[in-house]
């Protein structure tokens, strides 16, 4: 999942202005960006949660892709190619400057539920490196938490560019490679003639149906397709738009739905649903596969691998949401002089040490919860419940724009869009009503509470944090070089 967009560089203040010839555009094929789409949305972090479902995760996981996935990517492409500065530009532009800053704050506030279920996952599977039996333990993952986050406050304060380096490779290592490894590994055990711990039959195509609560965990799937907005500003890189860009899109979409489906369902191969964990779910699978075939210390190997592509992901955009909504905020003024502050090397640190007094807030709940895949759940439904606020906007944003400024030029255009943008923005406001369901896997807890988690999770850091910082907003916390 991509959430932010590289800024530009700028010269330094006082440097002198020296003209530069003019450049050749530099032109990139639509394979080149459908494997950019690819990498940045594709990870091994969901798996578990669709291994649940067996054979019917294939479904689950079309359906939001095709109402979702695609109508998000082709949207994204018209914005991006015809007005430059991201979701606040184009719902601004769209809808309103305060719409707009509720845009970008969604796309910051969900990162404060987001890292906690990140890093529980990242503490399960470390977990595998040294105990197995912490996976479940409440007060270690809220450790582990608290003190990786902070950790990577603090190096990304510093301005480490290095790491930006060595996290690009780690995602790779840690997300192609294990990928492979645990669906060839899948394979082979099944072509031993071990039988399937999911029923593979065509009977088990659609997941059963038992109301609302049996279709719950495919909300998890709107967020792992979340970010493909963020591809779309490399739409002027194509030499033919119209053409290339859909073509790049369904390309990524199948190459996405690869990586996704083949290890859920080599998950489901080895493990039961009703031991399945959701944080520890991908390390449970390679237990499982390792110790069948007699060399389960690579389970640690692994293990190691995958904690290092989530950290080195982590670290490369810890600071990008704050740096985002920062720069909205010194222009016009939404945040108090005290959240603008930057430090001597240029990174938000004050926006980021808030930020984190609340993701140790939620971390600590861990402790307190019993079920660890409980929790990791809660928060990964209100990570989406906001994200999926920033959607609807973009999406309502589209059509408007297509209204008041036909005449604007676009690299791309949707074709249908009211059509696109529609089956969009229900898919978006479905998988929200859909979220208040609790999964029946988790169905020990009172309703009241489950409810109250994540109706108070969406309500205060969706959308009360931004109306009060408008409410309540002052002329003169516009920074001095914004000011008229």
């Amino acid at each position: 999942m991509t959430l932010t967009e590289p800024a530009r560089e700028t010269p330094a203040a006082g440097a002198p202005s020296t003209p530069s010839a003019p450049q050749a555009q530099q032109f990139i094929s639509w394979v080149t960006l459908a494997m950019m789409t690819t990498a940045s949305v594709a990870n091994l972090r969901p798996s578990p949660s669709m291994a649940l479902y067996g054979l019917a995760a294939v479904f689950l996981y079309l359906v939001p892709a095709v109402v979702f996935l695609l109508p998000t990517a082709l949207v994204s492409a018209e914005l991006a190619s015809g007005w430059t500065g991201g979701v606040y530009r184009w719902v601004s532009e769209g809808l309103s400057k305060p719409l707009g800053f509720l845009a970008v704050w969604c796309q910051f506030a969900m990162t404060i539920a987001y890292y906690p279920s990140l890093l529980a996952y990242v503490a399960s599977t470390f977990a595998y490196v040294i105990d197995p039996r912490l996976a479940d333990n409440g007060l270690y993952i809220a450790v582990v938490i608290v003190v990786i986050y902070w950790a990577g406050v603090f190096v990304s304060s510093r301005g480490t560019k290095a790491v930006a380096g060595l996290a690009g490779m780690g995602l790779v290592i840690g997300t192609l490679i294990p990928g492979v490894v645990l669906v060839v590994l899948g394979l082979v055990f099944l072509a031993q003639g071990n039988p399937s711990a999911a029923p593979m039959d065509s009977g088990h195509f659609l997941p059963p149906w038992t109301g609302l609560a049996s279709l719950v965990l495919i909300v998890g799937n709107f967020l792992s397709y979340a970010g493909m907005e963020m591809n779309g500003v490399h739409v002027a890189s194509l030499r033919e738009p119209g053409k290339q860009f859909p073509r790049s899109v369904f390309a990524a979409t199948g190459l996405v739905l690869l990586i996704f489906i083949l290890p859920a369902l080599a998950i489901s191969w080895v493990m039961p649903g009703e031991d399945l964990s959701l944080t520890a779910g991908v390390m449970q699978a390679f237990q499982g596969f390792f110790d069948h075939f007699g060399v389960g210390w690579l389970t640690k190997v692994v293990g190691v691998l995958l904690v290092a592509a989530a950290l080195g992901g982590m670290l490369t955009w810890l600071a990008g949401p704050a740096k985002g909504l920062l720069m909205v905020s010194r222009q016009e003024g939404y945040l108090p002089p005290v959240l603008q502050k930057l430090n001597r090397r240029g990174v938000p640190r004050n926006i980021m040490v808030a930020q984190g007094g609340l993701t140790t807030l939620i971390a600590l709940l861990y402790a307190f919860i019993p079920d660890v895949s409980s929790a990791y759940w809660i928060f990964s439904v209100i990570t989406t419940q906001i994200y999926l606020v920033v959607y609807l906007l973009m999406f309502a944003a589209v059509v408007r724009l297509r209204r008041t400024q036909p005449d604007r030029p676009r690299g791309f255009r949707v074709p249908a869009v009211r059509l696109v943008a529609g089956v969009g923005f229900v898919a978006s406001v479905a998988a929200m009503c859909i979220g208040f369901v609790p999964p029946e896997q988790f169905g020990g807890g009172p309703l009241w509470r489950y409810l109250l988690t994540v109706g108070g999770g969406l309500l205060v850091l969706g959308l009360l944090a931004p109306l009060a910082f408008l409410k309540f907003r002052k002329p003169h916390w516009v920074a001095p070089e914004h000011r008229a």
